[in-house]
């Protein structure tokens, strides 16, 4: 044992050889804020530690940014503990650092881990408990865990609850939740952010608050304002809801030739009126001839969630989509968190375990953008669609996730997240590469920005909306300094809240008053009267 401990030494000494004088005063300022010497050695990473690389490049969710030009972190700090979180928040101010926290590494455009300044990234890969409680239904989840061990650790305890979050089980909870979050279950249940009763954070000053310590201006907030804005969220309690001990899931394929677009343009008029247990997403998918070997494929499936069984489902889908043409052998009976397996593509059969697997089963470069629909597009805009995507030669991707449920009940302001009564749909728009080089890069990412304009026409307006979780910096950025006012971030956004912006920067200039926590969105402080 001794043996290891001065190994684990050596190393350690080794990795902080080189170390820059900031790096050196960082590490400093941590012993002394919670004096622990071997635990701060244990959990701090500056770029010469052999583990470095592997931290940072572990939880990347999109290859494209691990060549990015931008600054990497001059240090990572993987936290076990609060206090860990409240030095390095501390430390951070005292060194004049930005701070990144990540904790899946799905940003859209790597805010959680990319920076144009001097930084540190709070990485919550060893906060990840969760805490079951079947008898109140409810659980304590720390924000490093993700959506798979999430739904494991519920279907472990029951297979009778589950919960409304999204679909990739390698989203990590802090970011999701912070966002809002949507699934399968959104008609039946809302948002993700909908179902959270509690949180603890740690504020700019380096204290752990609760909701009833943080206040509910705050704790509004931090459900759906978007990550990194306002503190550091440790953990969450939410409601589990209540799913039946069988579910079906169906997903039909049809193409172009087959009246695809008839089928998607109908769709539209139906899906947010269905019966809130019944939920049916678009998948319009595009592989280009060098993606797929040699030949097109252009297809829209219908890919589906009912809170019952088939011999309930079919005669409600003979009644209001008969033309998609459902039969009982398109569908499947299951438990609710086999259909999280089921809609995360892993092959049938495959054990709960997969959900706790960290790796993305599809991992590419991707560009995403998105929009929200309030009429039906017309049909020969939809006819349209399929002319853009047969231009691509990479995979291009469209996932039309249906509202209406729930989402009508909810008013805009109960949370940041205001896309509620009056949206049929969001849309998300994707463009996958796999080849390296800034010429693909750039080619990708025009085609999706032209597939973005010619759907100006038929997407919400004044203002064009779009979701936080999806982030697009191409709707606009802060400045680089503290400098950002209000109005120029409000180009950005209004997109984003809506009316619930100017809210959220109130709550931003009472809690963080110095514009710590910032990022190229983050919530901008309010001008003083």
């Amino acid at each position: 044992m001794k043996q290891i401990i001065v190994l684990i030494s050596l190393l350690i000494s080794v990795s902080w050889a080189t170390s820059s004088p900031i790096q050196e005063d960082f590490l400093q300022c941590m012993l002394t804020q919670f004096r622990a010497y071997t635990r701060s050695f244990e959990i701090i990473f500056p770029p010469s530690s052999p583990l470095y690389p592997y931290l940072l490049q572990s939880t990347i969710q999109n290859p494209r940014w691990l060549n990015a030009t931008t600054l990497k972190p001059l240090l990572i700090v993987t936290p076990f503990h609060e206090s860990e979180v409240q030095a390095a928040i501390l430390c951070s101010r005292k060194q004049d650092l930005q701070i990144r926290v990540r904790s899946g590494g799905h940003d859209y455009e790597g805010l959680s881990y990319l920076c144009q300044a001097p930084f540190i990234i709070i990485d919550l890969i060893n906060m990840r408990s969760i805490e079951v409680n079947i008898e109140e239904e409810t659980a304590w989840i720390q924000s490093g865990a993700t959506l798979g061990e999430l739904y494991y650790a519920i279907a472990k305890k029951s297979l009778v609850h589950g919960f409304p979050a999204g679909l990739c089980p390698t989203v990590g909870i802090g970011g999701h939740l912070s966002g809002g979050g949507f699934g399968t279950l959104v008609r039946k249940y809302g948002l993700a952010a909908d179902n959270i009763l509690d949180a603890y954070l740690v504020d700019v000053d380096g204290r752990v608050v609760d909701r009833k310590a943080m206040g509910e201006e705050l704790f509004w907030a931090i459900r759906g304002g978007g990550g990194g804005n306002f503190g550091v969220v440790l953990s969450w309690k939410i409601k589990l809801v209540r799913v039946p001990e069988n579910v079906t899931v169906f997903t039909v394929p049809r193409r172009v030739e087959q009246g695809a677009s008839e089928l998607v343009h109908r769709w539209q008029y139906i899906a947010s009126e269905l019966h809130e247990d019944l939920f049916i997403r678009i998948i319009i998918l595009g592989v280009g001839e060098k993606s797929s070997g040699g030949k097109r494929i252009d297809q829209a499936s219908f890919n589906s969630l009912f809170l019952g069984e088939i011999d309930r489902l079919i005669p409600l889908m003979n009644r209001s989509f008969p033309e998609l043409g459902l039969k009982a052998e398109d569908c499947t009976e299951m438990s609710w968190v086999e259909s999280t397996i089921y809609f995360a593509g892993f092959p049938k059969g495959s054990p709960l375990e997969v959900l706790l697997d960290k790796k993305q089963l599809y991992k590419s470069n991707f560009k995403a953008k998105s929009d929200f629909v309030t009429k039906p597009i017309p049909k020969n805009a939809i006819e349209g669609i399929w002319k853009m995507f047969q231009e691509e030669e990479e995979v291009a991707i469209m996932i039309m996730d249906p509202f209406g449920g729930k989402m009508n009940e909810i008013s805009e302001s109960e949370v940041p997240f205001p896309h509620r009564k009056g949206n049929l749909y969001n849309i998300q728009y994707m463009v996958k590469w796999d080849k390296d080089g800034m010429e693909t890069s750039n080619r990708s990412v025009n085609r999706i920005t032209s597939l973005y304009r010619y759907m100006t026409p038929f997407v919400s307006k004044s203002p064009r909306a779009a979701y936080v979780n999806y982030r697009d910096l191409d709707l606009g950025t802060n400045k680089k300094d503290k400098t950002t006012t209000y109005m120029e971030a409000a180009a950005w956004g209004v997109k984003y809240f809506k009316g619930n912006f100017k809210r959220l920067a109130q709550v931003k200039s009472k809690v963080d008053p110095e514009n710590f926590f910032r990022n190229e969105q983050s919530i901008p402080l309010l001008p003083t009267p």
